[in-house]
């Protein structure tokens, strides 16, 4: 089987997410194949330009899988039906309050919130966002399979099987799958949860490093089994915690 390579939450840094790919396409070509975690928007200072690299090399056949991840449905949500307050974890604010990081999305299609009220922000949102960016955003799968593996945004609802799984917990669990030591059927690939540095716990891993937060992207490689981090000097195992 062939190797496959993850890339986790890119929160909008367009050059780290060049970074990756490239310590992607040094160790497996141009062709590799590529799952990526979700939450490519939000916080960090270019979403439009990571939103049109992901477009781009699906629409040159790259062999691309984006997931969906929490934050990506806040700005198809606010562009279609005018929602504002759509975070789970922190419904008192608005999707562009410094803490979620829409500022920034919307920053990167020239859109200042200062000031305007919600109807004004929405009017130029329609304006300048790319129907294409809405729909990229939109139309993303919540989780992926491979035999052994399963590739998701947060995480999996435990001893529930994966059709029964909702797309909240697959975007947003946090308890109980962190603390849950049990077998899932499948090693569970995903981010979302900030760490300093991605870890492997057995049943998990969680390759979310907090890049949204500043910290560095963690391109990841996986084969056979065994889960790599990619750097700059070649790959490094990641073992499982004890």
């Amino acid at each position: 089987m062939q190797p496959i390579y993850v890339i986790p939450d890119i929160h909008g840094h367009k050059t780290s997410l060049d970074n990756a790919l490239a310590l992607i396409e040094a160790d497996g070509g141009r062709d590799a194949r590529i799952v990526f975690l979700g939450d490519y928007i939000d916080r960090g200072p270019d979403s439009r330009a990571v939103i049109e690299t992901l477009i781009q090399g699906h629409a040159h056949g790259r062999d691309w899988i984006c997931l969906c991840g929490n934050h990506d449905t806040y700005l198809p949500r606010f562009f279609d039906e005018g929602e504002v307050y759509t975070s789970k974890g922190h419904p008192d604010l608005p999707w562009w309050a410094k803490r979620l990081g829409g500022d920034a999305t919307l920053a990167s299609y020239g859109i200042s919130v200062e000031g305007k009220t919600d109807a004004q922000i929405l009017e130029e949102t329609r304006a300048k966002v790319p129907r294409s960016h809405r729909d990229f955003l939109v139309n993303r799968a919540l989780y992926h399979q491979e035999p052994g593996l399963i590739f998701v945004h947060a995480g999996l609802r435990p001893g529930v099987a994966l059709p029964g799984q909702t797309p909240e917990d697959l975007m947003w669990i946090r308890e109980p799958f962190l603390s849950d030591p049990r077998d899932h059927g499948a090693l569970v690939v995903h981010g979302h949860t900030a760490l300093e540095t991605p870890r492997h716990h057995r049943n998990r891993v969680n390759l979310d490093g907090g890049t949204g937060w500043g910290r560095p992207l963690y391109p990841a490689v996986i084969e056979k089994g065994t889960v790599w981090l990619l750097t700059e000097t070649g790959r490094q195992l990641l073992q499982p915690a004890d």
